[in-house]
């Protein structure tokens, strides 16, 4: 047996050993990492304002703070008004189920011949074995509920937590990164993080943008209506559409259709309409011009770069990947280099039109010799 050979096996196995270990670390602490990650990218899209209020002489945690106090009583105020709204509807829809299950009975009693009662509906509804399971179902899953709704709200606070220290010690932390770094490479991570901000940040205002004109636009069509609830549903579709990527447009449609539909069927149709022309214009004639200047990708790499960030991390992939795509572009913009394009028809895709013949007589020609 060679003298080496001893060694070998032994650095072997402990390079496998220390594989499987780091492999179970990853997987034990993937939770945290991609909450770091959801954090760091937070940090980026309020750097610019606690930048702003730094300048100007405030401290950077002090700003940090009224940037994140301003954020909280935004979405505490959303959630209260989507809450009251949702818990008035329910009580609206509880009142008139009554009259709602004697519609539906006369019209099957009118329509199938049939002589049905609400009694006996109810009756034989409420002697279901499915409704007992769906109640015993219901009663031994609050546990899981509450255990799911604690766990989110952790979740929450330690991404705002990270990212509180992330914005308030940005300085600190760029400089600790660069301190283990060569000055060349120190200047290509600060400008590769200062690409970062912007492209985040500018994501992030202009997405808020977005949402406020798409919000008054339909609280317009809300109030024409008369739906209830307008001001809360004109909210929702703004957040929802903007800030949930590619069905944030479809989960933010349904709700104000289903409370239209409460007040007249067509209404419903009235909102899935507008819903559609709106989302069109947004994507063709708003979207470009707002985002040009901030997070300017092709509409194709921005729907991949989301589905592939579903794939990698769920949601939290496809919150960010449009941020990082834009950032990944616009680094490696500034290291490729470009030359003119020549003036050339077949550039636009169409070719010349004496190419095209002679290219058809050649290709006689050849077919001719061939007979």
């Amino acid at each position: 047996m060679p003298r080496w050979l001893p060694r070998a096996l032994v650095l072997a196995l402990a390079l496998y050993a220390c594989f499987q270990l780091g492999s179970w670390a990853f997987h034990q602490l993937i939770g945290l990492l991609v909450n770091v990650l959801l954090a760091f990218f937070l940090a980026l899209a309020i750097e610019p304002a606690v930048g702003r209020m730094a300048a100007r002489g405030m401290r950077r945690g002090l700003a940090t703070f009224l940037v994140f106090f301003g954020v909280l009583v935004v979405g505490v105020g959303f959630v209260v008004l989507l809450g009251s709204m949702l818990a008035g509807q329910i009580v609206a829809m509880v009142e008139d189920f009554p009259k709602y299950l004697d519609a539906l009975i006369k019209w099957t009693n009118v329509t199938f011949h049939t002589d049905l009662s609400r009694v006996e509906v109810q009756d034989s509804v409420l002697s279901s074995e499915w409704l007992q399971k769906y109640v015993q179902n219901s009663a031994s899953g609050v546990l899981d509920v509450s255990a799911t709704v604690l766990g989110g709200l952790f979740r929450l606070l330690t991404i705002f937590l990270f990212a509180f220290y992330f914005a308030a010690d940005g300085p600190r932390l760029r400089r600790a990164l660069c301190s283990v770094l060569p000055p060349a490479r120190q200047a290509e991570v600060l400008r590769a993080w200062e690409i970062a901000v912007d492209k985040t940040g500018g994501y992030l205002y202009s997405r808020g943008l977005m949402a406020l004109i798409s919000g008054a636009a339909h609280f317009v069509l809300f109030e024409i209506l008369e739906v209830p609830y307008a001001p809360a549903l004109a909210v929702w579709v703004g957040l929802v559409s903007q800030f949930i990527p590619t069905i944030g447009t479809y989960l933010a449609g349904a709700l104000p259709m289903l409370i239209a539909f409460t007040v007249n069927p067509w209404y419903a149709v009235w909102v899935l309409g507008f819903v559609v022309v709106y989302q069109q214009f947004e994507n063709y004639v708003l979207q470009p011009k707002l985002t040009s200047k901030t997070v300017d990708i092709h509409p194709a790499v921005a729907f991949g770069s989301v589905i592939a960030g579903t794939a990698l991390l769920g949601a939290v992939g496809a919150l960010i990947a449009i941020p990082a795509v834009a950032t990944l572009q616009a680094f490696l913009g500034a290291y490729v280099k470009r030359y003119d394009v020549t003036d050339d028809p077949r550039v636009h895709g169409h070719r010349r039109y004496g190419e095209a013949v002679v290219a058809r007589l050649q290709k006689a020609l050849h077919h001719k010799k061939e007979l």
